[in-house]
């Protein structure tokens, strides 16, 4: 069972992101732990970045129109890369905070309280993630997929904060704090660039994934014959949609109705093995040159 929306997935991370800032927050206020201080930016990042994913969402949702005819679902890398940006930026603000805090050590205080609050929130964070895997595997978004990892990082970041400050009140090595702090800005760093990086490849109309790749391919070699050809096969990616062209090739002497019939079944055939798939089919009669003419992957120029 779920929300029948993937917006509604969203709102349950806004009201996750304003209970962790609270509580890291008033964990932070109780110990004065820079590491605690950088557990509450990142909660303060999942807040900014759950409300661009609703509104990504919303608009992704939007039907095709005059100026959109290919639908408006690429808005879902708005999001991402908005929250890639924002979770490099909540890095280097935890790395600044840190580099202070090792120039000027301070004792933490309260840390039974602190450590309590902060697990109740890293609980919160790792249920909701969990929650937005499954919606995210279930409506194919990226949207949803890059708002989970973003709280997985963040139940991370918790993790290490506890662990740290766990160190901190055992060994009384206050310089503990900072250093786990950088650690945790450090992991940021790798998964807003990872992040960063898949939402560059949509906005580029990256292929399908070579699974699909391969399954689509395997199709159409199903129905080759001497007289039935494929080529100028074109596959691209945009948010929660997948297209897919390419040109068929039949004798000249087939009946538009019999060209049209197979071009329809391919159609149907791809929509059902690959779901969300548009398809577009061009017909062309095999003894013709020029139907031969373009095969690769590139568009011609001039």
């Amino acid at each position: 069972m779920g929300f029948a929306s993937p917006r509604t997935y969203t709102l349950v991370s806004v009201g996750a992101a304003v209970a962790t800032i609270v509580l890291k927050t008033a964990a932070w206020k109780l110990t004065g732990s820079v590491g605690l201080l950088s557990d509450a930016i990142e909660s303060g990042v999942n807040l900014v970045a759950a409300l661009g994913a609703f509104w990504a969402l919303t608009l992704a949702a939007k039907p095709a129109d005059r100026s959109h005819p290919y639908g408006h679902f690429k808005a879902e890398y708005f999001s991402s890369g908005l929250e890639s940006v924002l979770i490099v930026v909540a890095a280097l603000a935890i790395i600044t905070a840190a580099v202070g805090r090792l120039q000027h050590p301070e004792p933490l205080e309260q840390l039974g309280i602190a450590l309590a609050l902060s697990l109740v929130a890293t609980a919160l964070n790792g249920l909701v993630a969990w929650l937005l895997l499954r919606a995210a595997r279930r409506f194919h978004s990226i949207t949803l997929r890059a708002d989970a990892h973003h709280l997985l990082t963040d139940v991370w970041t918790s993790f290490g904060v506890v662990l740290g400050i766990g160190l901190v009140k055992l060994t009384g090595l206050t310089i503990l704090d900072p250093l786990i702090a950088i650690a945790v800005a450090l992991n940021i760093l790798v998964t807003g660039w990872k992040l960063l990086h898949e939402t560059a490849s949509g906005l580029l109309d990256r292929a399908l994934p070579e699974p699909d790749q391969k399954q689509l391919e395997d199709l159409l070699a199903a129905y080759a014959t001497p007289e039935l050809h494929f080529h100028a096969l074109r596959t691209r990616v945009a948010g929660s949609r997948r297209f897919v062209a390419f040109h068929v090739l039949v004798p000249g002497h087939w009946t538009v109705q019999a060209g049209h019939d197979l071009c329809d079944r391919l159609e149907r055939e791809i929509a059902q093995s690959l779901p969300r798939t548009h398809v577009l089919t061009h017909l062309e009669p095999l003894e013709d040159p020029k139907a031969w003419d373009d095969q690769g992957f590139g568009w011609d120029e001039g």
